[in-house]
């Protein structure tokens, strides 16, 4: 193990091996990879479901194939991946600090380094479900690792918190293994995850979904014996009088995923309320200087694909940082960013700083989420102050599908955009 590499990637999942391949081809000759885990490819070797690789390689794949497909090519490029091994602190002079079992406690240096540590789900604590604390509440993912890599049930019957595509993918998995879903209940008025998964999780498989509806308490001493739901209204304060009782042995929350941000934080990082990631600019950036991230570390994907794509242009962002400082060369930041900020409906934008070069030079890949569902058709506009730029047409949109945008060179180039601070981006419904 040496002291200093080009490249240091936090973080094994599709986002950390696809910077990791995309940061040797650049040409970083020294890259490593740190992952926690005791083998690479981080959450996808318990997704079993197909799903992925649609976008990148037109099949439909399985996690765990689309994960040997990336360490293969990690392999077959030579990159050095230390599993078992924890990132306990980073530094913004990019020094990092981990420890394992073999080595002990381990500092290094990158001259670049791309965080991709993915995201953790929301727990039971964290939307502050009353009631008693017994056996049976589990977070959707830590089911899908007992069900799919340990095999082992923890239930007979279910009921699923939450919409999102974990949660709906469990509920099809669950039943496959003979376990009954007594229901899914969802606080919003609408889905939470993908279209398709309702179709293939719940309605294929007969599992009710109840939108506007959330568990207000949990029952049972030792084990889970029932939860308790009820109606709420538009600021979610429980309804009066429609309250509902479901037995169960066990409650699966399934309530959303929020970035992996602790080493962000502790390399002085400016992370973005809305996305809960680090802010990031269109070479995937973070405000401090070598530091760059890519994947649900900066923001929640509902395709892996993108989260690869992501890892592709860090890497190569990094490698291309590091070889700079290598050859004593400035690694140039654009001295004039453009700041992309959140109009109407638009909850959020990744990235959040693009330069003028690149709107001129090279293009950029934009991601949005919209705030509310718009069913019809919708524009998604770019506005440079009151004039229109650039419009796009979309059939709908809705805020659990990604809005992915791959903006072209000049696309956006208009008289004085090197003048321009704030673009902004709104979604407007046609009539």
């Amino acid at each position: 193990m040496k002291d200093i590499y080009d490249v240091i990637i936090i973080g094994s999942g599709p986002a950390g091996l696809a910077s990791a391949i995309e940061a040797k081809k650049t040409g970083a000759m020294d890259v490593l990879v740190l992952e926690r885990n005791s083998e690479a490819g981080g959450i996808l070797p318990q997704c079993i479901h197909n799903g992925f690789g649609t976008v990148l390689f037109n099949k439909d794949m399985p996690g765990p194939s689309y994960a040997e497909y990336f360490t293969d090519e990690a392999e077959k490029y030579g990159i050095n991946i230390l599993t078992d091994t924890a990132v306990i602190d980073m530094t913004p002079s990019r020094h990092v600090y981990a420890n394992n079992i073999i080595s002990g406690f381990i500092e290094l240096k990158g001259r670049a380094v791309v965080l991709a540590m993915g995201c953790r789900e929301r727990t039971r604590a964290q939307i502050r479900i009353p009631g008693m604390r017994p056996a049976g509440v589990y977070t959707a993912g830590t089911v899908q690792r007992m069900v799919n890599i340990e095999g082992y049930m923890p239930g007979k019957r279910f009921v699923i918190l939450g919409s999102g595509d974990i949660g709906m993918i469990m509920a099809r998995r669950l039943t496959l293994e003979r376990a009954r879903v007594e229901r899914v209940v969802e606080a919003m008025p609408y889905l939470t995850g993908l279209r398709r998964n309702y179709v293939q999780c719940l309605q294929d498989f007969d599992v009710q979904l109840d939108l506007g509806r959330s568990v207000i308490g949990v029952i049972g001493d030792k084990r889970v014996e029932a939860v308790k739901t009820v109606k709420v209204d538009e600021s979610f304060f429980p309804l009066p009088g429609t309250e509902e009782t479901i037995e169960c042995d066990t409650l699966l929350l399934s309530i959303g995923l929020i970035p992996e941000n602790e080493l962000s934080l502790k390399a002085g990082i400016e992370l973005d309320p809305l996305t809960g990631g680090p802010v990031v600019d269109d070479k995937m950036e973070t405000n401090v200087d070598g530091i760059f991230a890519a994947g649900n570390a900066v923001t929640i994907y509902d395709v892996a694909d993108y989260v690869s794509l992501a890892g592709y242009t860090a890497g190569k962002n990094a490698a291309i940082y590091a070889v700079k400082l290598k050859n004593n060369m400035i690694a140039y930041r654009h001295p004039n960013m453009i700041k992309i900020t959140c109009g109407y409906n638009v909850r959020s934008v990744v990235p959040q700083y693009v330069s003028p070069e690149t709107l001129s030079a090279t293009g950029f890949t934009l991601g949005l989420r919209a705030q509310t569902p718009m069913e019809k058709n919708v524009l998604i506009e770019i506005l440079a102050g009151p004039t229109v730029i650039k419009s796009y047409k979309e059939n709908y949109v809705r805020p659990a599908e990604m809005i992915i945008k791959n903006i072209k060179p000049n696309e956006w180039f208009c008289p004085g955009i090197e003048e321009l601070s704030v673009i902004e981006i709104r979604l407007i419904e046609m009539e």
